[in-house]
């Protein structure tokens, strides 16, 4: 019977103890006794609410003493809306508080619509306290006499808080930065003019409105180095001069090559001609002996046309320059 009564004791006890526990926790007596002592009034009722709503309670009271503290009126029905839409109570609540001490017109439902759209609204109030400095990557850009610069800029920027929601970010600064600093140096006439006043670029940039549209409102536009790459126009003319070398080069081997097609041509046709008289000479001797048949033609004529052809022989020899032999001396020479 003891040991009965024992178990009933330590049953009962667990049993208070969970209810207990089930009671504070969807009564959170603690969480409202001490928004009572912060002067945030808050009913049991509306906490209880909160944890059908699935909205945790902590979250929301602890914000509306913040903003109490900090002197701000907030809604709770609007801060539990925002974080049931996936909004950041706390950094909209904090974003508000630190807008308010550095005297910033911040308004609720401009903090949500920020918050919601994506971007640290409390990060955009503290850039708009202490400007953000972005350094740009290297900018290649070619003057007007072909010597390549390579330049580095620093853009101050600060967030504009009126135009966060659907303003273009960082990436977007960068890049009109980039274009302007690549024409302003394209229009210079000389590289020497850019490393003389790298300040000409900031000011030409700041010049074109770079920030319109933007999430950010550009303060000042610095160089803060400028190195020279290589001579585009010296590259330039050398591949211009290497292919008017190749094209003339083509044009001589085109130019050879038909010397060379037509050369190989008078040789055939030299060859040709050769052939044709050798035929014809074929023939004279045919053509005597239809003479000598024919009774045309008689011996003695024919002894005269020998005679003639030795005489012909013999002067062409004579005519002929003397042939010199490995030696270097002619063959007349050698017979002496």
């Amino acid at each position: 019977m003891e040991n009965t009564q024992v178990i009933t004791i330590v049953a009962i006890g667990i049993g208070a103890i969970v209810g207990l526990w089930i009671i504070f926790y969807f009564i959170p007596v603690g969480l409202w006794f001490t928004a009572l002592l912060s002067n945030v009034r808050i009913s049991l009722v509306q906490l209880v609410l909160m944890r059908w709503r699935k909205v945790p309670p902590p979250v929301i009271v602890r914000n509306l003493i913040s903003s109490t503290k900090a002197g701000l009126k907030l809604n709770r029905d609007e801060l539990e809306a925002h974080l049931l839409a996936g909004g950041r109570v706390d950094a909209v609540v904090n974003a508000l508080i630190s807008a308010d001490k550095a005297n910033m017109n911040l308004d609720f439902k401009v903090a949500t619509a920020i918050d919601l759209a994506g971007r640290n609204v409390l990060e955009a109030v503290q850039m708009s306290v202490n400007p953000k400095v972005i350094d740009t990557p290297p900018v290649t850009a070619v003057a007007k006499d072909g010597i390549q610069l390579i330049a580095k800029a620093r853009v101050t920027v600060r967030a504009n808080i009126k135009q966060l929601v659907g303003g273009a970010g960082e990436e977007t600064v960068l890049a009109r930065v980039g274009e302007g600093v690549v024409s302003s140096i394209g229009s210079a006439n000389s590289h020497k003019a850019v490393l003389e006043n790298p300040d000409s670029i900031s000011k030409v940039v700041l010049e074109k409105g770079l920030d319109s549209g933007t999430a950010f409102e550009i303060l000042s536009i610095d160089i803060a180095d400028i190195d020279i790459g290589k001579n585009i126009g010296a590259v330039l003319q050398m591949d211009q001069a290497n292919a008017d070398k190749n094209i003339a080069q083509a044009k001589a081997e085109e130019r050879r090559a038909m010397a060379v097609a037509l050369e190989q041509e008078m040789k055939a046709k030299a060859q040709e001609a050769r052939a044709k008289v050798i035929e014809a000479e074929a023939e004279v001797p045919k053509a005597m002996a239809d003479a000598f048949r024919d009774g045309n033609m008689g011996i003695m004529d024919y002894y005269k046309f020998k005679n003639i052809e030795a005489d012909t022989k013999m002067r062409d020899s004579i005519s002929e320059p003397p042939k010199k032999s490995k030696g270097g001396s002619s063959k007349s020479q050698e017979k002496e």
